[in-house]
């Protein structure tokens, strides 16, 4: 507020001296004492009242609005003799005019009334002595020295911050506190909320899973077959399977996240395990990593061996089936070579013999065998469960699914495998964990859902953990087990069916909540 120029006042009266100016400046002095009319004195009063407020506006223009002339002095008011006769109280509870009064009567000697003839000789009012007005800020009140203090203070000219800019300046404070505080709570929460557990962590993903695996931890080798028609989700799923991504979606989700469709040349290619899915599409971009040779992953049938070595050999689909039509051309005791075509990387180019490249294959199983102390005669029935495994266990998981096997067998319980049921029916290569209404009721000497024991043969072709697996298995109790997660691959097992219901309920919540996943289809 500007600062306000002090008005002048006169000394201290009280009321009785008051009412003494009042009645000098309405009554001219007359030997009669003859006053103005009760009409003409409304009108005087009404002019000074009038004048008296706009006085009392010029001295507060922080509260009326007005700009003081700093400087020039506040115009005076004079006492209204009539203040028995308007409000105690002003309309207006911000700004009034309060008159100081005392209540004692004036013991003056009373004056005749003037004669009419001098009544227009009464001084005007700019003329008369000003009598003391005080203002207040509020509605009238009785006059103390705490509202005196409060309105000298106000009135006082000095270089003191005025009440307008006091109060902006105020306000900023506040608004700065209270961001500091709104930021000081957020930080609070995000601090608190990243070291919680449970749904509110789960629910912005602090908790999450990771899918893919963190550039710089690739290390080993990995062998990867690509086929003509094989789609992205499917070479996506191989490169989990083989240990270079982390989950099976992290490739195809890349692929769909950057939006490419990369045409994959068919063949065998080497990379390295724990690679990030941006890692291993490089790499099978570049012709280097592709491999000259044979080379298929563990769980692959006979059928889908075919046209690798076809396509490695340079030779046709049916010069190969015509190749592994004879087992005992190689040694082998069986009605087929399934589960004896060793899974593994073979420098064979084109222009080999189709005969020499199928008996390397079945050398190599042998010695995986007799690596496991797998006993003559007995290689057929390891080479069955060691297929089973490897077509229904994931990694880590090989011993517990091979108790599983012997335990059924031990009770001549029915395997109940899907991957066997899958494959007599010839829905194997569908990808799905699901088997089929018609494969599960299909009769036919491979489906377990059907026969009692181990399927009349292999139904893929197994590699060194797996038949070691077969030989070896973990020690337990289960009769069960599921995944549970297709993405992680975790797997539930149990010894009773109630839990392995349970376990598969989970696996449909699953299915449900991620629909796109092939091996819920």
């Amino acid at each position: 507020m500007p600062s306000t120029p002090r008005r002048a006042q006169v000394p201290h009266q009280d009321s009785c001296s008051i009412w003494s100016n009042v009645a000098e400046m309405t009554q001219p002095d007359s030997p009669e004492g003859t006053g103005l009319t009760r009409r003409e004195l409304r009108e005087l009063r009404a002019r000074e009242w009038a004048e008296a407020e706009a006085a009392a506006s010029e001295e507060h223009p922080f509260v009326t609005g007005g700009t003081p002339v700093h400087g020039e002095p506040a115009p005076e008011t004079t006492s209204d003799p009539f203040v028995s006769e308007r409000p105690a109280a002003s309309a207006d509870p911000f700004i009034g005019v309060q008159q100081t009064r005392q209540p004692q009567r004036r013991e003056e000697p009373t004056r005749a009334p003037a004669p009419r003839e001098t009544r227009a000789q009464a001084p005007a009012a700019s003329e008369r002595e000003p009598a003391t007005v005080k203002t207040s800020i509020g509605s009238f009140a009785a006059e103390d020295a705490h509202s005196s203090g409060e309105l000298d203070s106000l009135l006082t000219t000095g270089n003191h911050v005025t009440g307008p800019k006091r109060r902006r300046r105020g306000a900023i404070v506040i608004i700065l506190i209270i961001l500091a505080l709104i930021a000081g709570l957020a930080f609070g929460g995000y601090w608190l909320a990243q070291r919680a557990e449970g749904p509110l962590a789960d629910f912005f993903g602090w908790n999450a899973e990771p899918t893919d695996y963190e550039s710089g931890l690739a290390t080993g080798e990995a062998t990867i077959l690509i086929e003509s028609g094989d789609t992205g989700w499917e070479i996506s799923e191989k490169l989990n399977d083989a240990g270079v991504t982390l989950t099976p979606g992290v490739f195809y989700d890349m692929l769909v996240d950057i939006q490419q469709n990369p045409n994959f040349v068919p063949g065998v290619y080497q990379l390295q395990q724990k690679m990030t899915a941006g890692a291993a599409l490089s790499a099978l971009q570049d012709p280097a990593s592709k491999l000259p040779g044979i080379a298929f992953p563990e769980g692959y049938s006979v059928e889908q061996i075919i046209p690798v070595i076809a396509s490695a050999l340079e030779i046709s689909e049916d010069d190969v089936r015509a190749a592994v039509e004879d087992p005992s051309a190689y040694g082998v005791d069986a009605d087929t070579l399934e589960g004896w075509l060793f899974p593994t990387s073979y420098d064979y180019t084109p222009g080999t013999d189709i005969t020499e490249v199928i008996q390397g294959m079945v050398d190599r199983t042998r010695e995986s065998l007799a690596k496991a102390g797998v006993a003559e005669g007995d290689e057929e029935r390891v080479l069955t469960i060691a297929s089973i495994i490897e077509r229904e266990a994931p990694a880590g998981e090989f011993g517990k699914v091979s108790r599983v096997i012997e335990n059924r067998l031990d009770i001549d319980m029915m395997l109940q495998m899907d991957s066997t049921a899958q494959y007599g029916y010839g829905e194997i290569h569908s990808g799905s964990v699901f088997t089929s209404a018609e494969a599960l009721a299909d009769d036919n000497a491979w489906n377990t859902y059907v026969i009692t024991g181990l399927p009349a043969t292999p139904i893929a072709n197994p590699g060194d953990d797996a038949i070691e697996a077969a030989m070896h298995p973990d020690n337990g109790d289960w009769l069960y087990f599921t995944t549970v997660n297709l993405d992680t691959g975790e797997t539930k097992f149990a010894a009773t069916l109630e839990e392995h219901e349970q376990n598969v309920a989970e696996l449909r919540t699953w299915c449900a909540d991620n629909p796109d996943n092939a091996g819920c289809a």
